[in-house]
């Protein structure tokens, strides 16, 4: 195939949609807004109340609630960063500054042990979330009107038994948006069922190549063998199975990370899930232990030469966009996250930002198990050491470091997004001295930079 269009993505730098001259791009908020009747959410909120919407005055409500959390998904960072040590009440400051989503660790354990993830390099645990844990952080997360929740961080949350009912529950109080990022190893027919079934708004996969011998380099089974045909069928016949029920939601996305060896791979990335998947995305390679060549020879030597010409450090940050060109950065920006969304690990351990893997710079703890967290890390530890079935991929893994040891007792949600542990990194992002922190000084998000392009 030729022809394809990269279109950037709004919220994730360098990341890329794919399309062909025949396919626009798809645009989430708006089939959101248009198809908000269908949101489970408002269908649920009808019949628990036993409301009628005749003049579409709640659906309307539904919409702008919606529109409006994806606005902010942007201006809300950039205004709270501008406002943040002005001359203004606390409380005045988060009555408007609240999260926009609570991203809920449903399963610490992962069936792949990918070279390009956090889990190779840093013990992670092989657990799930409770229910009765999910229940009191959705019970928070509906009472202040959070928007949107995403169901995953470092695991598949289809290991979760309990998922497809967390989802539903999730809905039933009224949650905008629920989404999970999956793998898809565990979406067999029934699976597939249930997961429709659910009410989720939007399944994310995780795809990591256009042919054979790439994803199945790139996407290992830690368990047994994982295969692209496996999980490519799964995918076809979840997306077959939607189009046979006629439903609108969920959403579905897939991403491939850029590497040396994806890159070449686009067209086939896209022939695979053209005319399957709403929206087919490529995205940054991060760095995360794997030291994988993210870069085509080309692009190697136009980076280097731009380096020496430049008298530049040889570890400065780097960008390659899926259409081939390359940025290099000047300087570090506050991130956007810290007033965007929270993380909680399956045990209820809180973190400020998904790239800070199993919040190793924690800021809270919703539940008191979350205290205890390294006991269930040990416990992985002994198995690599053991070289036990499933962890001889994990090897190289080492005990993550406890960056930031807050009291041990438990808050909300909103007492946690506005305490003292959250408000000195926000200030340390504020005045850009982002290096004195420790989790953030090498961060790979790509919105922390600023970016110039060499070209």
């Amino acid at each position: 195939m030729s022809g394809t269009i990269y279109t950037p993505q709004e919220i994730s730098k360098g990341s890329a949609h794919v399309t062909s001259k025949l396919n626009k791009k798809f645009d989430r908020t708006d089939f959101m807004i248009k198809n908000m009747k269908y949101n489970s959410a408002y269908k649920n909120h009808l019949l628990q109340n036993k409301l009628e919407d005749g003049d579409f005055l709640i659906l309307k409500d539904f919409k702008e609630r919606y529109s409006e959390y994806r606005k902010k998904w942007k201006s809300q960072p950039v205004e709270a960063f501008k406002n943040l040590g002005k001359n203004i009440t606390e409380k005045s400051f988060f009555e408007t500054v609240k999260p926009l989503c609570i991203d809920i660790e449903t399963a610490a354990i992962c069936d792949l042990a990918c070279p390009h993830c956090y889990r190779e390099y840093l013990i992670t645990p092989d657990k799930i979330m409770n229910e009765k844990l999910f229940k009191k952080i959705i019970d928070e997360i509906s009472a202040i009107k959070i928007p949107s929740i995403k169901l995953n961080w470092r695991g598949e949350p289809l290991l979760n038994p309990k998922i497809y009912d967390f989802i539903s529950y999730s809905k039933k109080m009224g949650i905008l948006e629920v989404s999970i990022n999956t793998n898809a190893t565990q979406l067999n027919l029934s699976n597939s069922s249930k997961l429709l079934d659910s009410g989720i708004d939007l399944v994310i996969f995780s795809f990591d190549g256009g042919t054979n011998s790439t994803y199945e380099k790139m996407r290992p089974g830690r368990f047994k063998k994982n295969t692209f045909e496996n999980v490519y069928q799964n995918i076809k016949k979840f997306c077959e199975l939607k189009k046979k029920r006629k439903q609108i939601f969920p959403i579905t996305k897939i991403q491939m990370v850029l590497t040396e060896n994806s890159r070449d791979e686009v067209d086939e990335f896209y022939e695979l899930f053209g005319g399957l998947i709403n929206d087919i995305t490529v995205t940054q390679y991060q760095e995360r232990g794997g030291k994988i060549d993210d870069l085509k020879k080309n692009q190697k030597d136009r980076l280097n030469k731009y380096i020496y010409k430049n008298n530049l450090d040889q570890n400065v940050p780097y960008m390659v966009s899926p259409d081939d060109k390359i940025f290099v950065s000047t300087s570090r920006i506050p991130c956007e996250q810290l007033f965007q969304r929270l993380m909680i690990t399956y045990s209820g351990k809180v973190g400020m930002c998904c790239h800070d893997w199993g919040a190793k710079h924690t800021v809270g703890y919703i539940d008191e198990k979350g205290f205890d967290e390294i006991e269930d890390i040990k416990k992985v530890k002994k198995n690599i050491v053991n070289k036990n079935k499933g962890f001889t991929l994990l090897k190289d893994a080492k005990l993550p470091e406890e960056l930031n040891k807050p009291e041990k007792k438990v808050q909300n949600i909103i007492d946690i997004w506005k305490n003292e542990e959250l408000k000195k990194v926000r200030q340390i992002h504020k005045e850009k001295k982002v290096s004195q922190l420790k989790v953030c000084e090498n961060c790979t998000f790509k919105e922390t930079y600023n970016w110039k392009s060499i070209d």
